[in-house]
């Protein structure tokens, strides 16, 4: 029940924050929400609206997990009442995760920002219960902290944290709420207005002298224009506002007269996994955005190579995303002068980052170019990403649980290996399904499954050969398709047909 708690609470957090933000900004991205500012729904109907619609889908899955948390309290050691507090700290901190989403999404003008920001608050949410802890003990932060709080929830005793969790995401729905009912239409109208421009911003705009485009008009949008929106530079800032959080908690490990390689590790492993999903959500919707907009239908009938356009994005991503990519690099050449790890871990930590990075823009721009429907690629994309490293990691939480007994850990094994294969094919292979898909798909969850293993064992050169064979691997069955067969991807037709 500790493992699996936390992993419903994860899971029911970012399917809120993700239904949440999308919900809003595919409203955006279609300009469908000004028809909404026009109707007669009252700026609360609109918010609150928004808010219940992506909300339903998470309760009722929350709904049918009951059964199954409840047959655990069928073999004792598991009491109603702390199934009871277990989910209603989980759907306060959905409704929560949801409520700060669907704000983050009024307010910025980019599917991206709104998902790169909402990640980082939630990800900054539980830094902050984790500081508390350190500071203040395990009761203290289960007062404000989700992580905290479903574990003192399954306690005997937890009840006496309940009420104050639920009072703190209260106040969080409270606030969120309020400030998206009060600055609803000062964001969006008022941004419309100027996106319109008027007749004295055409004048200044024909007055304005033209840039030169280079040889690729895609990666020169993607590179020198606002493509992204002009508030960019605040995702930028929560993120190494993250970034930092982490240096000080390696810092705070190094300075002990024994660091311990695991207390490091999982310092950074916050930082490290909202970058792989930071980037994975900007490739993926440097796709479907253009699609929502219409400008991807005039990018097929051009004359733009496959070629040009995959690697303008890719390159366009890992650009914009520049200090997402380069810092955490920079800290692995830190861990190395500092003395935390040697020059072959510090090397091996490098490029598995940099290769882990790469791959989380090529699943991006792919899941983007097979999916039709926004929601559906954001979902797969982000999940596929969650699945790898939170999903496995889980299941060898629960085979360590079960000890020695080789038949009750076979179960989990076969489910995170072989159920999780066949979900990464049907996912990964929606529309151009392949051979070379299908071996990633198998090889993805069992090596990475080798990979978290080896890295327990202190073996780093095992960990960054089995990273490169897996990863490399899935990167080349994912780009060469999204190049060799991008017309059937897009849909685009060719001259001679």
């Amino acid at each position: 029940m500790r493992i699996l708690a936390p992993l419903q609470l994860t899971l029911a957090m970012l399917a809120a924050a993700l239904t949440g933000a999308v919900a809003v900004s595919t409203e955006k991205d279609r300009r469908t929400l000004e028809l909404l500012l026009v109707s007669r729904l009252t700026d609360r109907e609109l918010v609150l609206g928004k808010l219940a619609a992506s909300l339903v889908r998470v309760l009722l899955l929350l709904l049918a997990a009951v059964p199954m948390f409840a047959i655990a309290a069928l073999f004792g050691g598991v009491t109603p009442p702390q199934l009871a507090r277990m989910f209603a700290v989980t759907v306060a901190a959905s409704l929560a995760a949801a409520s700060i989403a669907t704000t983050v999404a009024f307010w910025k003008e980019t599917t991206f920002q709104s998902l790169a920001i909402t990640l980082f608050a939630l990800v900054a949410w539980v830094a902050v219960g984790e500081t508390v802890t350190a500071s203040q003990g395990a009761t203290a932060a289960a007062m404000v902290s989700p992580a905290r709080a479903v574990f003192a929830a399954l306690r005997p005793s937890g009840g006496a944290t309940l009420l104050p969790f639920l009072g703190t995401c209260a106040a969080i729905i409270v606030v969120a709420n309020s400030v998206a009912v009060w600055r609803l239409r000062a964001w969006n109208v008022t941004r419309e207005s100027r996106a319109r421009g008027g007749s004295t911003a055409a004048a200044a705009a024909i007055r304005t002298p033209s840039r030169e485009v280079w040889d690729n008009p895609i990666l020169w949008r993607e590179i020198r224009t606002r493509a992204y929106g002009r508030m960019i530079i605040v995702v930028r800032i929560a993120w190494l506002l993250l970034f930092a959080v982490a240096v000080v908690g390696i810092l705070g490990e190094a300075g002990r007269p024994k660091p311990d390689r695991l207390a490091v590790a999982l310092a950074a492993l916050p930082m490290v996994l909202a970058s792989l999903v930071a980037v994975t959500a900007l490739a993926v919707t440097s796709v479907t955005t253009e699609r929502d907009r219409g400008s991807l239908d005039l990018l097929l009938v051009s004359d733009l190579e496959p070629a040009e356009f995959v690697w303008g994005k890719l390159l366009g991503v890992l650009t914009v995303a520049r200090e997402i990519v380069l810092l955490p690099l920079v800290l692995c050449g830190a861990l190395v002068a500092a003395g935390i790890t040697g020059l072959e871990g510090g090397l091996c930590l490098g490029l598995g980052m940099a290769l882990l990075l790469f791959f989380a823009a090529v699943l991006g721009f792919h899941v983007g170019l097979s999916y039709d429907s926004s929601r559906r690629a954001i979902a797969v994309a982000l999940g596929t990403v969650t699945f790898l490293f939170v999903g496995v990691a889980t299941a060898m939480r629960i085979m360590v649980a079960f000890g020695s007994s080789f038949e009750l850990q076979l179960a989990p094994f076969l489910a995170v290996i072989v159920g999780g294969a066949i979900g990464l094919y049907a996912a990964l292979s929606a529309r151009n399904p392949s051979p070379a898909i299908g071996w990633a798909s198998a090889l993805l969850p069992a090596l990475t499954f080798v990979a978290i293993t080896s890295f327990l064992q202190g073996n780093s050169l095992q960990v960054l050969f089995v990273t490169v064979v897996a990863y490399g691997f899935a990167t080349l069955a994912l780009l060469v398709p999204a190049i060799g067969a991008f017309d059937l991807l897009t849909g685009r037709t060719t001259s001679g047909e």
